[in-house]
């Protein structure tokens, strides 16, 4: 499907721009033509004449080289290919692409494009949380630049979060899908994410340890196959993908009003790990602790069961209803009986015992619990879960 297709990839400055050069050559495997550019930081870590030999083209550098402009302008550059393609984007460039500057051949190409625009942010993870890039992604998701990654684990620097940039087998699938109108085009999906938190009273809550970061990748991975992705979210440690409409809440209550405002949509991925109860009683103000003073008495009532509801609808449900089981023994027969019990289509099953380091890590290892079955996924990144996920999504709906 690439085949044919040419891309303009901008390179900039960072510890991932090395990651750029398998990107190049893996396009050129699928027969994309790729015209690089690279910012004068990116020379710090990649060299033109590696790019230049893995691309079999030129590489552009500088807005004021006579002879690129004679041969190419820059206007012209920016829009003779399909799609412009950063890899890395820096937290730098994506602050000028956000505020219209254009200082350098790279920021000048994507102010002047008439092309699709797909990045694929690299950064440390305090740059990444920031607020201002925070502001700027959502300028950038506003004005319809495409977003792929970033991926959560261990940075260069040593500190562990998002801000990694995406492998290539990701962005070359964010390309393919930017590319084409993508098998989810026109569908709606609705992701449902994080944990929910029950007060106690105003400082105090009831919770689990869900970050968040399965769904979030299932709503990225979503998008990135075209479809208009609805992620409402509980309070997760994990920052909600760019790119997809977000509705925050903080209880199941919230959560449930959310979904129903949200439906109707094709697909429903119950991902959040959703508190199965709060206190009736909550306190409206903080509960004192006073020496020798009986202990607080919580009451609790049942949560609405979300993932029950909407799999149980007549009217108006989903075409393709998936659930979570997370589980510390039995894993298949719970899973199982819970698919059944709910009335869902799917259920993953993932294995949530401390050991595993799951719950609030960066891998998975899910059993997709079908009426074909049990189908076993081994242990892989959470982004990775989510893609395949997305593509059984896509084949199902046809």
């Amino acid at each position: 499907m690439l085949s044919g297709k040419h891309v303009l990839l901008i390179i900039s400055g960072g510890i991932a721009a090395f990651k750029s050069l398998d990107l190049i050559r893996r396009l050129r495997d699928e027969g994309v033509s790729v015209t690089p550019v690279l910012t004068h930081a990116a020379e710090e870590f990649v060299t033109p004449l590696s790019v230049s030999a893995l691309a079999a083209r030129k590489v552009y550098r500088d807005i004021f080289d006579l002879t690129d402009e004679a041969e190419m302008g820059h206007i012209e550059l920016s829009r003779a290919a399909d799609l412009v393609v950063v890899a890395p984007a820096t937290a730098d460039l994506m602050a000028k692409m956000a505020t219209g500057l254009a200082n350098d051949l790279a920021s000048t190409l994507l102010l002047a494009t008439d092309k699709r625009v797909l990045i694929a942010p690299a950064m440390n993870v305090r740059m990444w949380q920031h607020p201002a890039t925070q502001r700027n992604i959502a300028t950038l998701a506003g004005d319809g630049v495409l977003f792929v990654g970033p991926d959560e684990g261990e940075m260069a620097c040593g500190e562990f979060g998002p801000g990694r940039m995406a492998e290539t087998p990701q962005i070359i699938a964010a390309i393919d899908a930017a590319l084409s109108a993508g098998p989810l085009a026109g569908r709606h999906v609705l992701v449902t994410s994080g944990p929910t938190h029950e007060p106690i009273d105003p400082v105090r809550y009831i919770a689990n340890r869900s970050s968040g970061a399965q769904g979030a990748a299932i709503a990225r991975a979503a998008a990135a196959l075209g479809a208009d992705v609805t992620f409402v979210t509980g309070p997760a440690t994990v920052p909600p993908p760019a790119g997809v409409r977000v509705v925050q809440v903080e209880t199941a209550t919230q959560m449930m009003t959310a979904v129903e405002d949200a439906l109707p949509a094709d697909v429903m991925i119950a991902a959040a790990a959703v508190a199965d109860w709060r206190v009736d009683n909550a306190a409206g103000s903080k509960i004192k602790k006073t020496k020798g003073a009986a202990l607080p008495k919580l009451s609790f009532v049942e949560n609405p069961d979300i993932l029950a509801k909407v799999s149980q609808m007549g009217k108006g449900r989903p075409e393709l209803v998936i659930g979570f089981a997370a589980e510390t023994d039995d894993l298949v027969a719970h899973a199982t009986d819970k698919r059944q019990r709910k009335g869902c289509d799917w259920i993953l099953a993932n294995d949530v015992s401390p050991e595993t380091g799951i719950m609030g890590g960066t891998e998975n290892a899910v059993v997709l619990i079908t009426d074909a079955g049990a189908e076993t996924w081994p242990m892989m990144e959470k982004s990775k879960v989510a893609d395949r996920l997305a593509r059984k999504i896509a084949d199902r709906l046809g």
